[in-house]
């Protein structure tokens, strides 16, 4: 059984004829940001090159590790699945499935072997001829009225997808506080009605649905320990406040 990292360093990133050095670059940054590292160029117009570089920003080891191919039957050699991305229907294709299918089917192979996910170029995307020598098209879901991306943010969804696939969400939590009891949620609601009630805010004959909204609001929210204490301060207050202007009066 292979780790989630050892099973991405199994996924291929395989980029065809690209014409632009910079989306080389940014699709390098784009694997390393999700943990993946092999990218296979097949014949690209220009590379090495300085605008590749400046685009890598920080992943130019990705980059330096590239390697390139003269055919797409050599870049995907030792392959036990190629998936190619395109939004263009073929007629004779096996599977097709969107981003998060392939990235499924991607993980789900990579015991067997190598995956590889085929891009073609930026103006054309993948060739008939291309597109025959993977065994499933893969689409990424999109604005049927606008659904062109550039080259290295396509790299950068199935990236994404394949890491979530691989069942590493990394990332943070959000710091966790002590809950309120349900007895200090019952007080804070008994207080706010009383200091309401004092305030004049309705009429205790006739509260209609205002108290049990109250209730609902202060279940719904999830309050914390803390949050019960500021809000009784709060209340607090209001109540001395209350207080001292009965006393001036009288």
């Amino acid at each position: 059984m292979t780790t989630a990292e050892e099973r991405l360093t199994r996924i291929r990133i395989v980029l065809c004829q690209t014409s632009h050095p910079g989306n080389i670059g940014a699709a390098a940054r784009a694997l390393k940001t999700m943990g993946l590292a092999q990218l296979v160029l097949v014949a690209p117009q220009k590379y090495p090159h300085p605008d590749a570089t400046a685009r890598a920003s920080g992943a130019v080891d990705v980059l330096e590790a590239a390697r390139v191919c003269a055919t797409l039957d050599e870049a995907l050699a030792g392959c036990v699945l190629a998936i190619g991305l395109s939004a263009r229907h073929r007629e004779l294709v096996g599977q097709v499935w969107s981003a998060r299918e392939a990235a499924v089917e991607a993980i789900r192979h990579v015991s067997a072997g190598d995956v590889a996910l085929v891009f073609g170029t930026e103006m054309f995307g993948l060739t008939n001829d291309e597109a025959s020598r993977c065994q499933a098209l893969a689409y990424i879901p999109s604005n049927p009225d606008y659904g062109s991306l550039n080259l290295a943010a396509a790299v950068q969804v199935l990236a994404y997808e394949i890491r979530m696939a691989a069942a590493l969400v990394g990332g943070y939590a959000a710091l966790t506080y002590r809950p309120a009891a349900q007895d200090e949620i019952a007080g804070l609601h008994r207080h706010a009605a009383r200091t309401m009630r004092d305030l004049g805010f309705f009429n205790p004959e006739r509260p209609r649905r205002l108290l049990p909204r109250l209730r609902r609001l202060f279940s719904r929210t999830r309050l914390e320990h803390e949050e019960v204490n500021i809000l009784r301060g709060i209340l607090a207050s209001v109540d001395r406040a209350l207080k001292r202007a009965r006393s001036g009066k009288d």
